[in-house]
C-alpha cells in the first residue's frame, strides 16, 4: 500500500508554484509520492496558447526530472475529452485498490468542489488535501463543504505565499522577458528550444 497524492492541472506551463505545492503536500502530509496529472481538457476553464497535451506532458516530465518524489502521468491525456476528477481517481483506484489517494487542490479550487462532477464518489475515493493560502483560510473551505466531506476526509497543508501563474508565464514569453528560476531549467530550456507561447513573426 502507498499514498499516494495527486495533483492536476494544465501545466501550461508548469513552475515552481506547482512543485513546492507538491513537495509541501508530500512532507507535510507523509506521501509515498505525488503524480502530476496534466489534463487533456480542462472542463471548468479554457487553456489558451495550448501547445498540447503531449508537449504539457513532456514540459511536466522536464520540471520533475530531478525530484524523485514527484512522478507524471498520462492517464488523462490518454483517455482524451474533458478531464473529470471523479474518471481519474476512479481509475487510479481500480489500478491499485490498496493504495491510499489524496486529491490535491487550492482552497479556491475546495471551495468550487460542491458543483464539480460527482463530488461525493471523489471524497469515497480520496482524501482531500487544501493547500492554504492568503485570503482562504480553513474554516472558510469546512463551511463550504459542510455535510459534504465525511469527518478525516480533508487535510491542510500550507506553502509559502509565491505569486507565479501560468497565465503570467506565457505573457512573459510572448514579451520576451525572461522565466529564469520561475520554472524549473529543463521546463525552460524546453519552451526556449521549441520556442512556445512566443508571438508569431
Amino acid at each position: 500500500m502507498a499514498r499516494v497524492g495527486i495533483l492536476g492541472g494544465t501545466f501550461n506551463p508548469p513552475h515552481v508554484a506547482h512543485l513546492v505545492c507538491a513537495q509541501e503536500a508530500r512532507a507535510q502530509l507523509s506521501l509515498d509520492r505525488v503524480i502530476l496529472m496534466p489534463v487533456h481538457t480542462p472542463p471548468h476553464k479554457e487553456a489558451p496558447g495550448d501547445p498540447g497535451g503531449e508537449t504539457r506532458l513532456e514540459l511536466c516530465q522536464a520540471a520533475v526530472r530531478r525530484d524523485e518524489g514527484i512522478e507524471v502521468s498520462r492517464l488523462e491525456l490518454d483517455r482524451g475529452g474533458a478531464s473529470y476528477t471523479v474518471d481519474t481517481l476512479r481509475a487510479l483506484h481500480d489500478a491499485d485498490p490498496e493504495d491510499e489517494l489524496t486529491f490535491i487542490l487550492g482552497g479556491d479550487q475546495a471551495q468550487g468542489l460542491p458543483t464539480w462532477r460527482d463530488p461525493v464518489t471523489i471524497l469515497e475515493l480520496a482524501t482531500l488535501a487544501v493547500a492554504e493560502r492568503e485570503g482562504i483560510g480553513r474554516e472558510d473551505v469546512r463551511s463550504r463543504l459542510a455535510g459534504l466531506v465525511p469527518p478525516g476526509r480533508v487535510d491542510f497543508f500550507d506553502i509559502p505565499r509565491l505569486d507565479i501563474s501560468s497565465s503570467e508565464l506565457r505573457r512573459r514569453v510572448a514579451a520576451g522577458r525572461p522565466i529564469l528560476h520561475l520554472v524549473p531549467d529543463g521546463v525552460a530550456e524546453l519552451i526556449a528550444e521549441r520556442r512556445l507561447y512566443a508571438l508569431p513573426h
